[in-house]
C-alpha cells in the first residue's frame, strides 16, 4: 500500500495535504487558495515533485442541497489538474470536525490558528487519507 499518494481537502480558502510515508499518514503543509488556477497549478507542482500516483480526494456524500454545490466545486477544481494518475474520490463527511476536534488539547486562541493557517485542513487530509486505506484493506 506503500505506492506515492496523496489525499486533499478541497476548501475554498485552503487545501489540505497528506501524504502517507513508510506507512505513516503525515500532513503536509496546505496550499492557501488565492484563485482555482493558482491553487491547481500548485498542487499540480505538489503532485509532480512528490511523483504522486494516487490522488486521493475528499467529496462530501451528498443529500443536501449545499453538499451538490460542494461536489461540483471539487470535481470542476479536480478537472483544471494536469495529473495523470489515478484520482479516488472519499467520502470527507465530519473529517473537519474530527480534526477540530484532535486539537481540542489546544487553547481556544491556538486552534483559529490552526484553522486559519490550514494546519485542520491538512489534518483532515489525513483522515481523508485513513478512510482510504481502510477502504483498499476491505
Amino acid at each position: 500500500m506503500n505506492h506515492c499518494i496523496l489525499a486533499c481537502d478541497v476548501g475554498l480558502k485552503r487545501i489540505g495535504l497528506a501524504t502517507l510515508k513508510q506507512e505513516i499518514i503525515l500532513p503536509l503543509p496546505p496550499i492557501i487558495r488565492i484563485n482555482r488556477n493558482q491553487a491547481a497549478k500548485e498542487l499540480d507542482n505538489v503532485l509532480k515533485e512528490r511523483n504522486i500516483h494516487i490522488l486521493v480526494v475528499g467529496m462530501p456524500s451528498g443529500g443536501e442541497a449545499e453538499h451538490s454545490d460542494t461536489q461540483k466545486r471539487i470535481s470542476h477544481f479536480i478537472s483544471l489538474l494536469s495529473f495523470e494518475g489515478e484520482i479516488c474520490f472519499v467520502n470527507e463527511d465530519y473529517t473537519s470536525f474530527n480534526a477540530l476536534q484532535s486539537l481540542s488539547y489546544m487553547k481556544r486562541q491556538n486552534r483559529a490558528r490552526a484553522q486559519k493557517d490550514g494546519r485542520i485542513d491538512s489534518l483532515s487530509a489525513c483522515e481523508i487519507l485513513q478512510r482510504y486505506i481502510q477502504s483498499q484493506k476491505s
